[in-house]
């Protein structure tokens, strides 16, 4: 495969086109043996009378969700949601529970089906997930299985959070100090918040996570979440072009000077929580008030996607700036090929205007790493929130 970092700008879809955009016939494979372990699940997870809870539906997540799977080996979610609970606690509290009951059934459907593709449940490893692979011999999808309480019910075209629902969120992960563990629950959001994005932003994202993943193997150390930069892709969209046809070069240089900014990153979205309840607004205040980078999911307040790691941030900018004098960045003539012009920071007008709240903030000491020149003390910066 022709390497990334030297191919040119103007053959950067190319790449994609050839490189990255996943097998349809794999596809069509892993799309079918999803739905018969789908099925098993409903059918046979908690059916004695004595467990009344039930699996009301299964919904997949990640990649798998929004179709940005990349081509090779990717990682996706499988969330089976359940019946019965009345809290996001009960369903932290019965957790285990639930994942014995997915696993003995996964061993099962291994055991009794038949399917296109190869068919592995992985051991457990992560306490709060199971794993299984569909592979075939070029290809390959990782998925975690995440049981989740069905706080959203059922979704129509359009549809937005009740308020009350992000109340008990907030709630009860303060009470258990679980901010972000029930991200799963809004899966759905955040697959219609990706989903409905033009082709070519998405081949964007598909892009950027190639990038990511080149980093991660070359640096060999823990690099920021890969959905905070599939987030960080959107938002330079958003915020540098709302176009359905872009100059890919320029997408992709944006993100990574986004990424050398991440000590300013304050970043969020008003499409399914805002300020109206006080109890969301208090919260949303607090939480934009953290240290930088700044993420918050745009379907779960509670979860700030950057992560707490600023070293890692630090790493990936590192590599971001080396990447940015490669040929994938430069015109025929060798000159940058330019980016958007977007801010580390999105603030809401009509939220400032209402509540006219101001915050004095300085982003987290910046970590040294060795070897490396110690840089002279910044003035603090001033930014808006809310």
């Amino acid at each position: 495969m022709m390497e990334l970092r030297n191919t040119p700008a103007s053959s950067l879809d190319k790449f994609i086109k050839d490189n990255l955009l996943s097998n349809t016939e794999f596809h069509k494979q892993v799309k079918s043996a999803i739905k018969i372990i789908c099925t098993f699940l409903k059918e046979r997870c908690f059916r004695f009378p004595s467990r009344p809870v039930r699996v009301s539906k299964v919904v997949k997540g990640a990649s798998s969700r929004d179709g940005t799977t990349l081509r090779g080996r990717s990682d996706a979610d499988l969330i089976v949601f359940l019946t019965n609970l009345k809290s996001f606690r009960e369903h932290f509290e019965r957790r285990g529970e639930f994942i014995e009951e997915i696993r003995r059934q996964l061993e099962a459907c291994q055991r009794e089906e038949t399917f296109e593709v190869q068919f592995e449940v992985q051991k457990q490893q992560n306490p709060r997930a199971l794993s299984f692979v569909l592979r075939s011999p070029n290809q390959a999808v990782e998925f975690d299985v995440l049981p989740a309480f069905d706080a959203l019910g059922q979704l129509t075209k359009g549809y937005r959070p009740d308020s009350r629902v992000y109340v008990q969120l907030i709630q009860e992960c303060e009470n258990l100090r679980k901010e972000g563990e029930f991200s799963p629950c809004f899966t759905e959001l955040q697959r219609d918040f990706l989903k409905s994005r033009p082709t070519k932003l998405k081949s964007l994202i598909r892009l950027v996570k190639h990038w990511y993943q080149l980093c991660k193997e070359q640096l060999g150390k823990p690099l920021p979440p890969q959905y905070a930069l599939e987030l960080l892709t959107v938002y330079a969209w958003e915020q540098g072009c709302k176009e359905t046809a872009f100059v890919t070069a320029q997408g992709f240089q944006t993100v990574l000077e986004l990424v050398l900014q991440y000590e300013k990153l304050c970043i969020y979205w008003e499409k399914n929580y805002n300020s109206e309840n006080p109890i969301i607004e208090e919260y949303l205040t607090r939480q934009l008030a953290k240290c930088r980078p700044v993420i918050l999911d745009p379907a779960d307040p509670t979860g700030n996607v950057a992560g707490k790691d600023t070293r890692s941030w630090q790493q990936l900018a590192q590599a971001a700036s080396v990447w940015l004098d490669y040929p994938c960045f430069k015109k025929r003539d060798g000159s940058p090929v330019g980016s958007w012009d977007v801010s580390p920071q999105e603030h809401s007008d009509s939220m400032f205007q209402a509540y006219d709240f101001r915050q004095h903030h300085r982003s987290c000491p910046r970590i040294q790493l060795r070897g490396e020149a110690r840089p002279q003390v910044e003035e603090n910066w001033t930014c808006t929130i809310l």
